[in-house]
């Protein structure tokens, strides 16, 4: 059994095909198709986080009007970059969405990955401390994020506040019991996997990561989720990980599906350059009909290793295809694969 969830990159654009043509669209949008995801079996909602772009970028609103909107499924982000974020302040928004949702929220984080302009996270007003470089930066941000999602008290009280304090050091208000659990490490190399698991964050992996042994891309990424397994269970937690992979999986039903991706079943795995000259493989997309998806989709060896299945979805298609999508997959290829 696997969950399944949709990942929105949330763009927009005013172009005559899209139907998100404006931020308002692509928020709204995005409310009204995880109220229906969930009105169809969909297990989660996830969005990409970016800035400088016509794409979604402040996820907490957006999550918190899901969760007001929805009772059962699960609300996250896959990621949110830490090199420009607050992290006490990140503490409170973060626990504030999780109530607001019942205690469904799934926060994927990451130090980052390049981004629209250079150094973006210097105009938030962020840089690294000497010695130190962008990236870790981000890991140290994203630690203490953790560190403060435990609730324990370490601020130093007014001894003349405003409102009348409880004994000890005070912590950040409002606090989420059971959040600091449901936190994901964004992870593009099997280094950070490892490191993720040894700080007893859940693993996201998406459709790329660092070349690290020039195999194909799913075979990587299950090295990636083993060696992820392996840290989790000698760091000695006590809860079991959980694990998501991204995929692009377009099930063939009807003409418009093969006007959209007919072409996207003859791609394979691709090399590019992420950063820093470092070689990364970018993972093939899946599009056929159902019962050849259901073969190839068998052999992929990263799928079988997760928990948690993240649908990429055609976002700027509008809603009422986009469930299209999603309930394809439940019902004509999730149940032949054993995920339903």
């Amino acid at each position: 059994m696997k969950k399944i969830g949709f990942l929105s990159f949330g763009h927009w654009a005013n172009h005559p095909a899209y139907s998100t043509r404006t931020a308002g669209d692509t928020l709204l949008q995005s409310i009204d198709l995880a109220v229906a995801a969930e009105e169809i079996g969909i297990d989660g909602a996830y969005f990409r986080v970016h800035h400088f772009a016509k794409q979604l970028a402040s996820p907490f609103p957006l999550l918190s009007a899901i969760g007001a909107k929805t009772s059962k499924i699960e609300i996250g982000t896959g990621v949110i970059d830490m090199r420009y974020e607050n992290p006490l302040y990140m503490v409170e928004e973060a626990g504030a969405t999780d109530l607001i949702a019942g205690g469904r929220l799934q926060l994927g984080i990451s130090r980052g990955s390049p981004e629209q302009v250079i150094d973006g996270w210097k105009y938030f007003g962020y840089k690294p401390a000497e010695g130190e470089n962008d990236s870790d930066m981000g890991r140290i941000k994203g630690l203490k994020f953790l560190e403060h999602l435990n609730g324990v008290g370490f601020a130093q009280p007014n001894p003349n506040p405003m409102f009348p304090n409880p004994p000890g050091l005070l912590r950040l208000e409002p606090y989420s019991e059971g959040l600091r659990d449901r936190i994901w490490w964004g992870a593009a190399s099997n280094a950070t996997a490892v490191w993720a698991a040894e700080n007893g964050m859940n693993l996201q992996s998406s459709t790329l990561k660092f070349d690290e042994s020039g195999k194909p891309f799913h075979i990587q990424q299950a090295e990636q989720i083993r060696l992820y397994k392996e840290a989790w269970k000698k760091a000695g937690h006590k809860r079991e990980p959980r694990v998501s992979v991204s995929r692009s999986i377009f099930a063939l039903i009807n003409e418009q599906d093969r006007q959209y991706f007919g072409r996207e079943g003859r791609s394979t795995d691709q090399i590019g350059v992420l950063e820093a000259d470092r070689r990364a493989i970018f993972g093939r997309s899946y599009a056929a009909e159902p019962d050849q998806l259901i073969k190839e989709l068998a052999q992929d060896e990263a799928l079988q290793e997760a928990d948690t299945i993240l649908l990429t979805i055609p976002n700027t298609l509008g809603v009422e295809y986009n469930v299209h999508v999603l309930s394809a997959i439940l019902d004509h290829v999730a149940p032949g694969l054993g995920w339903r």
